[in-house]
């Protein structure tokens, strides 16, 4: 018995495949054979972007708050171990926030820790 293409299982399988690579570019999005593909390749990028973006945040965290914390004279790793031995506890994030939103606020925990340190 030969093997059927044109029944109504798979034309859903292919119409949901070629649904899901709408706005690819060329023949990935109108060719099934390609567009399998680049829709498994597609799938697995969002996979480990959605770990990636856990980093690139955590990055942009560090990176914000070493350019505050220098405009206030000590280094990010200064203040890191400065906050740690004053037993400050904020996350990166909060101090990211900190030091674009509110520099004031920011420039009074580096004074804290500057005179725990010294």
């Amino acid at each position: 018995m030969p093997r059927a293409t044109t029944g109504k299982v798979h034309h859903k399988r292919r119409e949901k495949v070629l649904k899901d690579v709408q706005g690819f570019y060329g023949a990935r999005k109108n060719l099934f054979r390609t567009a399998k593909d680049a829709r498994r390749k597609a799938l697995q990028n969002s996979y480990k972007d959605r770990r990636r973006r856990k980093r690139d945040f955590r990055a942009l965290w560090i990176i914000r708050i070493n350019a505050a914390a220098r405009l206030n004279g000590i280094s990010y790793s200064r203040l890191i171990a400065g906050m740690e031995q004053a037993g400050i506890t904020m996350n990166r994030k909060l101090m990211a926030d900190l030091a674009v939103s509110d520099p004031n606020a920011f420039a009074q925990i580096v004074n804290a820790v500057k005179e725990k340190v010294s």
